[in-house]
């Protein structure tokens, strides 16, 4: 089994900053793919981020240029940093690590931004 946990949500102004850590444990040998989404009200979930192993980076359009995606292997922990945030990246921010026979998710962390 594997448990990730993600922290640093909370309530911030538009433009403010919110650093997410999502660290992982359990049987875990190696951490190849690690993704962040998130579910706004009344949306479905989407893809926000998503990091290699490597180091390689996707995000998503919408936070393109504010939102940073790094990963420290050595401590199992994946982190999403949230700057020049908008009300619009309201919503429940959830950590997502895919593996070759299921996936896992955080329990999530809600982010309010207020205009």
């Amino acid at each position: 089994q594997v448990q990730l946990v993600e922290s640093g949500g909370g309530l911030v102004q538009a433009g403010g900053s919110l650093r997410l850590p999502c660290a992982a444990s359990g049987s875990i040998f190696s951490i190849n793919v690690m993704g962040w989404y998130r579910q706004a009200p009344g949306k479905q979930r989407e893809l926000v981020a998503s990091i290699t192993s490597g180091g390689i980076t996707n995000y998503a359009d919408s936070v393109m240029g504010r939102f940073t995606i790094s990963r420290d292997n050595a401590k199992s922990t994946g982190y999403l940093q949230m700057d020049s945030l908008k009300p619009e990246d309201t919503g429940v921010y959830y950590c997502y690590l895919p593996t070759p026979t299921r996936g896992y998710w955080g329990q999530g962390t809600q982010v309010s931004v207020s205009s």
